[in-house]
């Protein structure tokens, strides 16, 4: 398949055929993916509260500005994606702008961030299932907890494994549950709001376009920029859509759109949702406010009896459902990642294998669901803490790969920049002041790992999570030179087709 870029003379390239199911998936679909990818429900609940206790009435405004590299970066992928609609995304487009290496780390770092956050989406998967049973006890059970786990991993594996459109209708299952969950949950809390009355501990915050003053929030910049970090990872995951661009009707065009429409969708699901729940229990540290402490790794879960009542389980199974449909949808691109790599020469042919019946990755899909099962069981097991604090290291992972994107989509469009305003904007201004944002998020993120007193481990006086994100990512770079020398891949980093 050839595609050249449509706009003022993009430069366009040849796109190998992988053997994928070709078209099976419209704009519906692609924008569902997107959606899914970011565990939605789940991300507002876990990350809300954390956000208040930096930033307090000023949250609202956080988000829209976590957001905004967020949308920088998704019109980088459109770009990228009209001239070159390959599953590799960041890999493939990394190394047409800057060659193999950066090629190499680019998939490198999208497979670390989806391997990671796998075994924290089954950790919490294990979790909210046991909730649902008897009184919740349980889900304490860390053996328990990990096998029911390492189970979701695999199913979610096995779907991706038997095809994308048995994927497609296991999302679109989990996805109708957990917003027709989470739409109960804001409906009651507006009638709540309407009454006038929150719960016996609270009492209803009224709305105030003070939430959104930059002057006000910015007069602590430093609590500015650690709320953003905070928001801006909540929206990941968008790009999944791209990832399937290979089994998408109008390739270079409908995964483009999709991911735009779903980032537009997710700021407007984060806001709208947080100034319910802000009103509804302030941000106070009592009860279930905001910035009680004991609330913030679940806000929704600390309000569900109190806005619910003997329906609060209803919230639980939204979060439930919010985890697995993105544990399902985070093995898709990851798993494409690496048969992209594969077919490239840049990592062996197995990877680049598709199984011939269910036209799905099927070695690579394999080889991720087993190496998020393998990491999360030894982290389970060695240190939850460290588990805990990989997790965190996340952003790191993030960061680096989508200011890759940006910076590919500036250098590899910089001849066709003169050509329209639109080229101007959309494939150089926005592309690059959103990967030298996340380029700044990346060292500020890592400066903050540093400090000993962050996370939960320290490991030669350094905070964990700084140390498992280098290390991690160093091991990218380890494995790249293995490969350069490997007989099987060495021909990707000398330039040999």
């Amino acid at each position: 398949m050839t595609t050249a870029g449509s706009q003022g003379g993009a430069p366009g390239t040849s796109v190998p055929p992988k053997g994928l199911r070709a078209g099976i998936l419209d704009l519906g679909d692609s924008v569902m993916l997107g959606l899914a990818s970011t565990a939605p429900v789940y991300s507002l609940a876990a990350t809300l509260g954390l956000i208040v206790a930096v930033n307090g009435d000023y949250t609202p405004l956080i988000l829209l500005l976590g957001f905004i590299p967020v949308l920088f970066i998704a019109y980088a992928f459109r770009e990228l994606n009209s001239a070159i609609p390959d599953c590799g995304t960041t890999f493939t487009w990394s190394r047409r702008a800057f060659g193999p290496w950066a090629g190499w780390l680019g998939g490198w770092g999208m497979a670390l961030a989806g391997i990671i956050v796998l075994a924290n989406l089954a950790q919490v998967a294990g979790q909210y299932l046991w909730l649902l049973v008897g009184d919740g006890s349980l889900s304490q059970n860390k053996v328990l907890v990990t096998a029911t786990g390492v189970l979701f991993i695999a199913v979610m594996t096995l779907v991706n494994y038997r095809g994308i459109r048995l994927g497609e209708h296991v999302q679109r299952v989990l996805t109708y549950v957990q917003y027709v969950s989470l739409g109960i949950f804001a409906l009651a809390i507006v009638v709540g709001i309407i009454r006038g009355s929150g719960s016996g501990d609270t009492t209803i915050q009224p709305f105030d376009f003070e939430w959104f003053n930059p002057a006000g929030a910015f007069a602590d910049p430093g609590a500015v920029v650690h709320g953003a970090l905070l928001a801006l990872f909540i929206y990941w995951g968008w790009d999944t859509c791209l990832a399937v661009n290979e089994e998408t009707e109008n390739p270079t065009s409908t995964p483009g759109r999709g991911a735009v429409i779903s980032a537009f969708v997710l700021v407007a699901i984060y806001v709208s949702v947080a100034l319910l729940v802000m009103m509804y229990a302030t941000v106070g540290t009592e009860g279930i406010g905001l910035g009680n402490e004991a609330n913030q790794d679940d806000v929704f879960v600390a309000m569900k009896d109190v806005v619910l009542g003997p329906w609060g389980w209803l919230i639980v199974v939204a979060v439930l459902a919010s985890v697995l449909s993105s544990t399902q949808t985070t093995i898709l691109p990851t798993a494409r990642g690496t048969l992209s790599m594969g077919v490239h020469g840049a990592l062996p042919a197995k990877f680049g294998q598709v199984h011939p019946k269910n036209q799905t990755p099927g070695f690579s899909t394999q080889v991720m669901g087993g190496a998020a099962i393998a990491y999360y069981v030894a982290m389970s097991f060695l240190s939850e803490n460290l588990l805990s604090d990989s997790i965190s290291a996340i952003s790191l992972f993030i960061a680096f790969y989508y200011a890759l994107t940006g910076f590919a989509c500036f250098w590899f469009f910089r001849n066709t920049l003169r050509f329209s305003a639109r080229n101007l904007w959309f494939r150089g201004i926005l592309p690059l002041a959103g990967a030298l944002l996340l380029t700044a998020a990346f060292f500020i993120s890592a400066v903050q790992m540093w400090d000993p007193a962050y996370g939960d481990t320290r490991i030669f006086g350094v905070g964990g999570a700084f140390i498992s994100g280098v290390v991690l990512l160093a091991l990218g770079v380890v494995l790249a030179i293995v490969c350069r020398f490997l007989p099987a891949t060495r021909n990707y980093f000398v330039g040999k087709p």
